[in-house]
């Protein structure tokens, strides 16, 4: 391609709304531009590095054994209703309604779609397992669209189902397909971690985000110093070995605490360790009062109080309703003299603690020498808070570290959760009817090009791996208006051409600093410059990661460009 020709509209200014490198650099190098806060037309540029993206994952889903098809983003609101995400899925779902009043939504994802295709076409657990994909766009209301591609409103997404006849054929699916999203993040250059993870609005247990460690990252992933456990924050277990103090219990001892209200305040006032407090947090779980009690320097983790209640819906009570159940602000909160009505659940740290303080709900009070089981009743004791920095990593090799994420791809067991209201049935071998069990595998698309692009880049513009590079070589006649620079650089053209390589060729009536500011800002691996010493066959061979310059002779040109994609390519 000349780059006379070529759509790449550049930009030396950095956008004002552009937060993040990756957003700024894609904007500034032509290969993104925004229409509406979240939408985004791929430019020339970066429409070639979101192909190179997709065909290695198509290579890798179809090495894994699964096939690609299409679907549609116009989706009937019954099948949503069917599986009753039309009313719990939220204000993400786009939806609409055609000129006869049907309603449709655009698709975020294509559970519903492609389980109801399934069940009409699959009958016979001969035909099982099954594994199919496609790559489409995506839609999603979000309410704060930001990052550029990281987080957008229309996306484009690689999404695979799987159908089983049992759970034992999901799980060889699921780990082959764990093994083929390595090799695509892999393959994409990336530094990434599979981390577990919850599955939220998608539903389902047993799941896996893989994370592309980065500062700007939304999410928290806990791993550790001397193994490959990694795991979501929020889903990081914690095994850390608790000893109580061997102290006498105490009786019960109501003391004036004045306007001390945090924990901080409490144990400053008190002269002890926030360890020596006991938090007490009270949580509407399905309409239902559960008082949560953690040690005063843990944290509570929702997510697994959730999941230890078998709960649909837990959220923090409101200022009102904690008065209402507790009497109290929810500053003064304590377990002494709760209600029967009130569940209490603990933290397996509370299990150990001997002579606590804990809130007396009454303002400026607080109890101290409170014990579990003397002073205060406590119906289960899980694993309840966050896992910290230094904790031991739940694999018992090493310790826990935490660094930010940004989640690229995910992978569920979802189970029956789709199969079963939606009625996707088989017949097993003795005749009998059966709910297929069903597996989804997410990757985002246009966000692992943002990945890549916040990963690789410098102060000068965007440095892209070999394989996802929109051209191979950047070939610049640094002066066009020199004929024999321009002769030389048209007959480089078609020679690199001719041995297969897919080619930029800067043919622009412009100065030499301007070309050579463009393609260090759109970031081609290597660069050829047909210069001064044109006359002699001379050019210059340019590594733009390593800024590295070679003189070469135009003979072992070919050859030269070759090695060095190779060695780029480790």
């Amino acid at each position: 391609m000349k780059q006379s020709r070529l759509f790449a509209p550049t930009l030396r200014e950095v956008p004002a709304d552009a937060d993040v490198v990756s957003h700024q650099l894609l904007l500034r190098a032509g290969f993104i531009r925004q229409n509406a806060a979240g939408i985004y037309s791929f430019l020339p540029l970066g429409k070639k590095v979101l192909h190179k993206v997709e065909t290695i994952i198509r290579e890798e889903m179809e090495n894994a054994g699964s096939n690609e098809l299409g679907m549609p983003a116009l989706q009937l609101a019954e099948l949503w209703q069917e599986s009753g995400r039309w009313y719990s899925y939220g204000p993400e779902l786009m939806r609409l309604k055609d000129r006869h009043g049907r309603e449709f939504a655009l698709g975020p994802t294509h559970e519903e779609v492609i389980t109801s295709l399934i069940r009409d076409e699959v009958k016979s657990y001969k035909k099982l397992p099954l594994n199919l994909f496609q790559i489409q766009t995506k839609y999603r209301d979000e309410k704060r669209p930001r990052f550029g591609l990281l987080r957008g409103r229309e996306f484009i997404m690689k999404d695979a189902y799987s159908f089983h006849a049992d759970k034992e054929s999901l799980d060889v699916t699921y780990e082959g397909m764990k093994e083929a999203y390595k090799a695509i993040f892999s393959r994409c250059g990336l530094n990434f971690r599979a981390v577990l993870a919850d599955s939220g609005a998608i539903g389902g247990k047993d799941n896996h985000e893989f994370m592309v460690l980065s500062d700007i990252g939304e999410d928290l992933i806990a791993y550790s110093t001397e193994s490959d456990f990694a795991a979501n924050i929020e889903m990081a277990p914690v095994n850390t070995v608790y000893e109580a103090s061997g102290e006498e219990k105490k009786e019960l001892e109501k003391v004036k605490t004045d306007d001390a209200k945090t924990i901080e305040e409490v144990a400053a006032y008190l002269n002890i360790e926030t360890s020596q407090i006991i938090k007490s947090i009270l949580f509407i779980a399905d309409g239902e009062p559960v008082l949560v009690l953690v040690r005063g320097d843990h944290e509570v983790n929702d997510i697994k109080v959730k999941n230890i209640l078998g709960a649909d819906q837990v959220e923090l009570a409101s200022a009102e309703q904690t008065h209402s159940t507790m009497g109290c602000k929810p500053g003064n909160i304590g377990p002494v003299a709760v209600s029967e009505n009130v569940k209490v659940i603990a933290d397996t740290a509370v299990e150990y603690l001997v002579n606590a303080v804990i809130g007396a709900n009454e303002q400026n009070y607080h109890y101290k020498n409170a014990n579990h089981g003397k002073d205060f009743r406590v119906s289960q004791f899980g694993d309840l808070r966050f896992i910290q920095e230094g904790d031991p990593s739940p694999d018992g090799r090493g310790s826990i570290q935490f660094a930010k994420g940004i989640e690229v791809g995910h992978v569920f067991k979802l189970g029956q959760v789709y199969s079963e209201p939606l009625n996707a049935a088989f017949l097993d071998e003795n005749g009998k009817n059966q709910v297929m069990t069903m597996g989804c595998y997410g990757i985002g698309v246009s966000r692992t090009l943002a990945a890549v692009a916040e990963e690789n880049n410098d102060e000068r513009g965007l440095i892209w791996p070999v394989a996802l590079s929109p051209f191979d070589v950047h070939l610049i006649a640094a002066n066009s208006k020199d004929e024999v620079q321009a002769n030389l650089g048209e007959k480089l053209y078609l020679e690199l051409k001719a041995a297969g390589y897919d080619c930029l060729y800067d043919d622009r009536k412009e100065r030499a600093g301007v070309k050579f500011a463009d393609a260090d800002l759109i970031g081609i691996p290597l660069r050829v410059t047909a210069g001064k010493k044109a006359a002699e066959g001379i050019v210059e061979l340019k590594i733009r990661k390593t800024g590295d310059v070679t003189e070469i002779h135009v003979s072992e040109l070919v050859e030269a460009v070759k090695r060095h994609r190779e060695i780029l390519a480790r």
